[in-house]
């Protein structure tokens, strides 16, 4: 590759006594996996960069599965993520790794990633822009859902309706009640993304574990486990 790309470390492992397996999501390659050798050892000066909510410029060699990391220097200071909002912060970064594919540029979800971090590292309450980056991931990654319209009719949703979701197929009005059932006022606040009402905040994540289910498989996300003393109304 030429030049020095914007990344963000995801996630690392080590490799041998003296390296680094690195999960990087850059902002013209999409996701990808690097080599960093003897990024370990205790004079490298990468040791200290490599790091997680770090922005960083990155440059590599290499067109095979694991490319070598050759240069990497931090752009500023890793964004300050403590607590409940680090969990958050890990959670976004599985996902990430979980459902993208490979070597494929998202460069405006990279723009959604960076303000997600941004809005994490000064919220008191992470579940906003947790739903509304899980929402943009969707909508990067192909699922369009109409939120404003019936399916079935065809006609705008009336916010004291109720609307059964169908998947691939959309909203459709229902007097039936179930976990895939939303009101007209939840389906309005999920598309324009913004949450003035707890009830409005637990639709959405309602909807997004729901969608995003298929991406992830039958496989549990590891960063959920670090919730689990926390009350269920924050569970990620």
């Amino acid at each position: 590759m030429e030049g020095l790309q914007r990344c963000f470390v995801l996630h690392t492992r080590p490799y041998s006594e003296t390296s680094l397996i690195l999960d990087v999501f850059s902002e013209d390659h999409g996701r990808l996996t690097l080599l960093a050798k003897g990024a370990r050892r205790k004079r490298s000066n990468l040791k200290g960069c490599l790091q997680p909510f770090t922005p960083l410029f990155m440059k590599w060699t290499g067109r095979g599965s694991m490319p070598t990391l050759t240069q990497a220097e931090p752009i500023s200071i890793g964004l300050p993520m403590r607590g409940y909002i680090l969990y958050s912060a890990i959670y976004v970064n599985e996902l990430i790794a979980r459902v993208l594919e490979a070597n494929t540029p998202y460069p405006v979800l990279f723009l959604d990633y960076l303000n997600v971090l941004r809005e994490l590292a000064q919220a008191d309450n992470p579940e906003p822009a947790l739903r509304r980056f899980e929402l943009a991931l969707l909508n990067h990654l192909g699922y369009g859902i109409d939120f404003l319209h019936c399916a079935g009719s065809g006609l705008p949703v009336e916010d004291t309706m109720t609307y059964n979701y169908r998947e691939q197929r959309g909203f459709t009005a229902s007097m039936t009640v179930s976990q895939l059932t939303f009101t007209g006022e939840q389906l309005k606040a999920i598309a324009a993304r913004h949450f003035t009402t707890p009830d409005q905040l637990r639709a959405a994540k309602r909807f997004t574990r729901i969608a995003l289910k298929p991406y992830l498989g039958g496989k549990p996300l590891k960063s959920r486990e670090l919730f689990i003393p926390r009350s269920r109304s924050l569970e990620k």
